[in-house]
């Protein structure tokens, strides 16, 4: 049941990352993609800066921030 909330939460933090950076959504996978990176992600940075996040909110604000994160940062790489 918790792999199936991690896909979930996922794929909500991918679809919001996408609207938030001013994508258009990179498909099911593509957000589920983004999604459980950005959960790693935002979850390295939140305990890099000493804080925490419980329930189900908590994690998919986490996922959300760490795939707005993983966005930004591949559109620098491209860029480059």
């Amino acid at each position: 049941m918790d792999l199936l909330w991690f896909c979930l939460i996922g794929i909500a933090a991918g679809w919001l990352a996408g609207r938030i950076m001013k994508g258009g959504g990179y498909g099911l996978w593509g957000d589920l993609i983004i999604g459980v990176i950005g959960a790693g992600l935002g979850g390295f940075v939140f305990s890099l800066l000493g804080l925490a996040a419980y329930g189900l909110i908590g994690r998919l604000v986490v996922a959300t921030i760490g795939a707005v994160l993983l966005i930004w940062i591949l559109r620098k790489l491209k860029k480059a």
